[in-house]
């Protein structure tokens, strides 16, 4: 199929044009305006330095339902003992920076260039994008972030600077997500990584008839704060500031 080239209008292609790896469409701007409607369609930004803007909606998509959870012993041990302290919303650019400094550090290559970390902070700053943070000795070791629209969440990326800190901020999201009854996390495109906590693999038709009744809920804007430390099964505290 043809890669649509977008103009300077608002708009996007239907995603079942997109090409069989996803990819949909080229160009356009990362405009609050813009982005928005990209993942309200079901397609996000995705690309490299070097590259245009290329916009996807891959087919299956990765989702996670926050009644699917799952949780290793692992996890529910350092849960319990409480090694961490979670936050929300307390250092989103820094943790959009870590992400980035992180697959750098490890020679993955990074979508996360200038253009997208200012783009999602002004989504932060508008209270649609949200950072989940964990904190240790009050050093900010792990988090992740993502875009909130009615019920859903889209998860973007997360890092980890000591063991299980990104893991810990995951569970603490889906377990706050839960209780403000959201219908999934967006989890974009497939990985083990995700598949062990949880996340399956759906077509992108079904995606987006789901993503639809999500979007019929009022979007609950930032700041975000664990209210419960019940709710998160972890320390929420101020650290970091």
């Amino acid at each position: 199929m043809p890669v649509f080239l977008l103009s300077d209008k608002i708009a996007f292609p239907p995603p079942h044009f997109a090409t069989p790896e996803g990819l949909l469409a080229v160009g356009g701007d990362l405009s609050q305006e813009r982005l928005l409607l990209a993942y309200r369609m079901g397609i996000f930004p995705w690309y490299a330095e070097d590259e245009p803007i290329l916009w996807w909606s891959p087919d299956p998509r990765l989702i996670l339902y926050p009644s699917t959870l799952h949780v290793s012993r692992t996890l529910k041990k350092i849960f319990k003992k409480k090694v961490f302290t979670v936050t929300m919303d307390r250092a989103f650019e820094e943790v959009i920076t870590a992400c980035a400094q992180t697959r750098l550090k490890n020679r993955e290559g990074t979508w996360i260039v200038d253009g997208i970390h200012d783009a999602y902070c002004r989504l932060h700053l508008s209270g649609y994008a949200h950072s989940v943070e964990t904190w240790a000795d009050g050093r900010l070791v792990g988090g992740l972030y993502g875009v909130s629209l009615g019920r859903c969440f889209f998860g973007e990326s997360m890092f980890s600077r000591v063991d299980n800190a990104s893991s810990v901020a995951l569970v603490a999201l889906v377990r706050y997500l839960k209780t403000l009854s959201f219908d999934f996390i967006d989890c974009q495109v497939t990985t083990a990584h995700l598949m062990r906590f949880g996340a399956c693999e759906i077509p992108r038709s079904r995606f987006l008839k789901e993503l639809r009744h999500a979007l019929a809920a009022p979007t609950l804007k930032g700041p975000w704060k664990i209210n419960s430390v019940a709710d998160a099964g972890v320390t929420e505290g101020t650290a970091g500031r």
